[in-house]
Parts: structure tokens; C-alpha cells; sequence
């Protein structure tokens, strides 16, 4: 009987793979050249879902295949080693990943090269791992800032150290970019895990993702707060201490399922646009002492108010947290975003911009949430 070659990645096993397997297989018996974890982290720029030696194990437990191997090589000829081992009389492609240096591999080596069509089973869709990957959301979670904002900047706590405060929210909504949701620094954690934080120290995954995100090679002026790593990373409601530097002096983290719950009855959030396009929210900045402290203090005030539950008080703190950060950086308050607050300051007690303003989401605090607005889950514990 002949011998049939295929190689690929198969790092999101799926009915289209097996499908291609069975035709495959209709040429002989058939061995498969899978990509190592190293190929698919150079080709593809993000590790992999599965481990080679998981992928391996799948790929061998499918009936269609007579054997299979990780292939030793490196991009995207990798399987040229695993071809010469096997000595395969006919080498099969899908439509999509055929190309002339596979062609011409095999013209060298006298093997057949064949291309099939995308032919799902019937009943069933065609699949591809990038259409999967396309309609597959994130797990990674997002973060919203409720007091605090700017302070995780050296350049405002050297001119008094104080709190940012920060929970950690579930993706059940994709929130729009450049909306204040930190999802820059969410899109860096993804290059790293593209689906969800694996289960690991909470502070270590946020240092990772902080350090990633700002990788001196990156060549970027700017330094990502920390803030940002740390809401997304840490589950919970944290408050951050930042004096000078750029990562925090300490952390603290509530779980508590009462505070935690009573944060989501009274916290919301309006959608208004995203931050335009050449929109500085540093530009004309003015920083003070004076300044700094009152920011400093309604994040004491508001992470006091929200231990004990004081809705009025936490409404207090949240609004004066909102008038320091404008105070500082009045570009936050771009065109359109009084018309948002307009529409909801006599339906919520206190209200502010997620992040560094510009745009983006209203943040509510409210004694009942309106309608229209999203509803907050905040992420537990593992």
C-alpha cells in the first residue's frame, strides 16, 4: 500500500481535520508531521492551545491515521526531516496550504502532490482553525478603574503617593477599543494566553503581563500602568499603593462575596464612543500637590465606603475621585462627554469616565441600574 504524508499544526482539533484525514487517507495509509510547539510559537506569534505532546496524542487516536510525529524542523517546511524519515509516496495539502515550495519539495523528491478541496462530512460545516478562532471570544477579563486613576503614573504620585482602585470584570461583554476598558493591555495578555489566565499566582500574572506589555524592545515612550495588569489579572475588587514607581508598594484584594455582590448592584456602565483619534488626553495637564492629595483622598474615602457598604459615601468618594483626575487632565473631558453625563445625573448618584477618559464608557453608581445600562460581573477566585 502507498504511503501518504500531511502536516500541520492541528493545535484546535476539529471535524474539518478529520475530514481531511479520511480523504487523505483514501490514498494509502497515512502518516501525519505535526508542528512543534517552538514552529507554531515562531510561525504564529502565540503559544500554543495545546501541547505538542497533546496534539500528538489526538492526532494518533484518529482512526484515519496510521501514525503520526512532531516534526523536527522549523518553519514552514518544518516536516522536510520527518518526509525523508517516512519516504511517503504521495504528500497531500488542503486548498489553503498548498504552495509552490511544497510543490517543488516534492517534484525534487519524486513524491505525488496532491490538493484537496475543503469537503466537510455531510451534515456538517465546513471548519477551518481561523474561522474558529475568529468566533472564539476571550476568557481574559477586563478591568475597571473605580478610583484612583493616574496615580499608578510617577510622574502624579511623586507629587504624593496614595490607592488606585481596580475590579476585575468577566467578559460578558466585548468591550469597544480605546473605550477606557484597558484593552491594550488586554490584547498584550493575549499574546501570551489567547483564551484565559491560566490558574497561577495572581500578582505574578499581572507583573508578566506589565512587563510584556512594556518590553523595552517595544520601543514605546509611554509606560503602561500598572493598574491596568493588576485589574485584569487579579480577581476581585484591589487597591494598589504607588509611590514613584511604577509597579505598587503593596497590594491589597477583597473577596468578600457581600462586598463583591453589592458592588455589582450598584455599579454600571453607559457605552458612549471611543476615544477619537488624536485625542491626548495628557495634553494640558497640570499637576499639583494639592491635587494629587485630593485624588489620593477620595480613593482612602471610597475603598473605606465601599468596605462598609455605604452607598452614599461611596457615591461621595467615586465623584470627587472623577472631579481630581478631570482637575489634572481636563483633555479627559473630550467633545460629547458632558452630553452622557447630562442624560444620567439625575439617574445615578455619581458618575466618571473607565480609565484615562477621552471617551469610551460612563461609569454609574446608581441606587437602581437603568435599563439600558451593562450590568458588571465581577470575576471570583479560582
Amino acid at each position: 500500500m502507498k504511503k501518504v504524508f500531511v502536516s500541520g499544526c492541528y493545535d484546535m482539533l476539529h471535524s474539518g481535520h478529520v475530514a481531511f484525514f479520511r480523504e487523505a487517507s483514501g490514498y494509502g495509509e497515512l502518516y501525519v508531521g505535526i508542528g512543534s510547539d517552538a514552529t507554531i510559537r515562531e510561525l504564529k506569534k502565540r503559544d500554543t492551545v495545546y501541547s505538542e505532546t497533546e496534539r500528538l496524542y489526538m492526532v494518533k487516536s484518529i482512526r484515519y491515521v496510521k501514525d503520526a510525529f512532531i516534526n523536527p524542523g522549523s518553519g514552514m517546511m518544518d516536516f522536510v526531516e520527518t518526509v525523508d524519515m517516512v519516504r511517503p509516496d504521495i504528500f497531500v495539502v488542503n486548498e489553503d496550504g498548498g504552495s509552490e515550495a511544497k510543490r517543488r519539495f516534492c517534484e525534487e523528491r519524486g513524491i505525488e502532490y496532491v490538493v484537496l478541496q475543503r469537503v466537510p462530512e455531510k451534515g456538517l460545516e465546513a471548519r477551518s482553525t481561523t474561522s474558529i478562532r475568529k468566533n472564539v471570544c476571550s476568557q481574559l477579563p477586563y478591568r475597571l478603574d473605580l478610583a484612583g486613576t493616574w496615580i499608578d503614573q510617577p510622574y502624579v504620585s511623586e507629587y504624593g503617593a496614595g490607592w488606585a482602585i481596580t475590579i476585575s470584570l468577566e467578559p460578558t461583554v466585548q468591550f469597544m477599543e480605546r473605550g477606557g476598558m484597558s484593552t491594550s493591555t488586554r490584547n498584550a495578555a493575549r499574546k501570551i494566553w489567547p483564551y484565559k489566565l491560566p490558574d497561577y499566582n495572581y500578582e505574578m500574572l499581572a507583573r508578566l503581563v506589565f512587563c510584556f506589555e512594556n518590553e523595552p524592545a517595544n520601543g514605546e515612550d509611554h509606560v503602561s500602568g500598572a493598574q491596568d495588569a493588576i485589574g485584569i489579572c487579579m480577581p476581585g475588587l484591589n487597591r494598589h499603593y504607588y509611590d514613584r514607581n511604577y509597579w505598587p508598594e503593596k497590594i491589597e484584594s477583597c473577596h468578600d462575596e457581600k462586598i463583591l455582590s453589592w458592588l455589582e448592584e450598584h455599579v454600571c456602565m453607559i457605552p458612549m464612543f471611543p476615544r477619537r483619534d488624536g485625542c491626548s488626553v495628557v495634553e494640558g495637564k497640570d499637576i499639583t500637590a494639592p491635587k494629587v492629595r485630593a485624588l489620593a483622598k477620595a480613593a482612602d474615602e471610597c475603598w473605606d465606603a465601599i468596605m462598609a457598604r455605604d452607598l452614599r459615601g461611596f457615591a461621595q468618594a467615586f465623584q470627587a475621585s472623577f472631579d481630581a483626575q478631570i482637575a489634572m487632565f481636563p483633555a479627559m473631558m473630550a467633545d460629547g462627554v458632558q452630553e452622557y453625563i447630562d442624560r444620567y445625573k439625575d439617574r445615578a448618584l455619581a458618575w466618571k469616565m473607565s480609565g484615562a477618559g477621552g471617551g469610551g464608557y460612563l461609569a454609574l453608581v446608581c441606587d437602581e441600574i437603568p435599563e439600558e445600562a451593562i450590568r458588571l460581573t465581577i470575576r471570583r477566585p479560582f
